[in-house]
Order: structure tokens, then sequence, then C-alpha cells
């Protein structure tokens, strides 16, 4: 959450319009997965590895990346946050060096 607030801030500050969505309450769309997926370079880059959560340590020995994928889209509350959309480029996690570029 803390992740999430920093980016506002960040985009607030620089009057970048954006758009939020509760992952936890809405999830992505199928679609929207595979594009997020696609864009931060697949599923291992797109877990919260920090979490602490049963199910990411579950995830640390699982070698099937269709299951990893399968697991994250059911349980969005393991990915890393914000995730960030800029047309076809996606961001994870803060990253205001990336950001300032779409500027």
């Amino acid at each position: 959450m803390l992740r999430y607030k920093k980016a506002e801030r960040w985009f607030k500050e620089r009057r970048v319009k954006f758009q939020s969505v509760d992952l936890i309450r809405f999830g992505l769309s199928g679609k929207e997965f595979d594009s997020v997926l696609r864009a931060v370079g697949g599923i291992d880059n797109l877990i919260d590895w920090d979490n602490k959560s049963e199910i990411v340590t579950q995830l640390k020995y699982t070698e099937d990346k269709i299951a990893k994928e399968d697991k994250v889209f059911d349980h969005p509350e393991i990915m890393k946050t914000p995730i960030v959309r800029n047309g076809k480029t996606a961001t994870v996690g803060f990253c205001p060096e990336v950001w300032s570029k779409w500027e």
C-alpha cells in the first residue's frame, strides 16, 4: 500500500492524469493481465516475492509457468504494486525513473 501511495503522490505532484484500480477488489482482466506480463518480462517480475503469504512460498518452488500465472491471476494480492501502464508498456513497483521518461 505504501508504494501505491508514493506513486499516486508522484503523479499528482507532476499533474499527470492517472486512473487507479483496486486490484484486490477488481483484479485485472485476462487480456490486461497478459499485457502486463509481456510488458514486465514475465510472471516472476510480477510476483511480490517479499510477500510473506503461503501462496508466494508455494510459488517459490513451482517451476510450471502456467501454474504460476494462474495462481497470481487468481490472487492479485501477491502482485507487486503499483502496476503502472502507459500504452503497451508497464512497470511494477515504484519506478519514477521510468515514468519520468513517459512525460
